[in-house]
């Protein structure tokens, strides 16, 4: 397909796409930074093994697996032009995002609860990164958060339909990468010890 053909409508939507997946193929480098960080540090004679994740980062993902599901009957229903059933889908999500957000914020404080901390004499090598992975994590789900309000801003100004999706299209791939990160990053952190 030649990217040069088509309407500038067209185009600019190409465009539009192409720059979120730059955007994505950045911070998935980032992430496999870390985590490539991660397990080169584990030689470390001061790595803290058998360190379980607390409970509220399962209860997280439950919450954002949840919420990817809620954003696809969003786009399911704005195709089917049912546009109360968008909006309780559209804030369904929200609400899934922020307590998605919530979850982690428990499970920083049960880390805290059990001694380690962030940084300083308390602090452990390992729980940093899983500190710095989560919370660069939660700073990306804050910019989907920010995307989804955007979305529902245009949804109520009735901006979005059938036929024009673009931007909804884009905040929903947005929300589902930062999801799948989010399993990604969670299945190793629960698993790499």
């Amino acid at each position: 397909m030649d990217l040069t053909q088509g309407t500038p409508q067209e185009k600019k939507a190409r465009a539009k796409k192409m720059m979120l997946w730059f955007g994505i193929i950045s911070l998935i480098m980032s992430f496999m930074g870390w985590t490539s960080a991660f397990l080169v540090s584990k030689s470390r004679p001061d790595w803290l093994k058998d360190f379980q994740l607390p409970d509220a980062f399962v209860i997280s993902t439950i919450l954002i697996v949840v919420s990817s599901f809620s954003f696809i009957a969003a786009k399911k229903t704005l195709k089917q032009d049912n546009r109360p059933a968008t909006t309780l889908w559209l804030l369904i999500t929200l609400v899934l995002g922020v307590a998605f957000i919530m979850f982690q914020l428990k499970g920083f404080n049960e880390i805290i609860n059990m001694g380690y901390h962030w940084t300083g004499p308390t602090s452990n090598v390992k729980v940093s990164y899983i500190y710095l992975i989560a919370v660069v994590h939660i700073l990306h789900v804050v910019a989907g958060l920010i995307c989804l309000f955007v979305v529902i801003y245009n949804h109520f100004k009735q901006k979005y339909s059938a036929e024009n999706l673009l931007g909804f299209e884009l905040a929903a791939t947005f929300w589902h990468f930062v999801d799948i990160l989010w399993i990604y990053l969670f299945l190793f952190l629960y698993f790499v010890n």
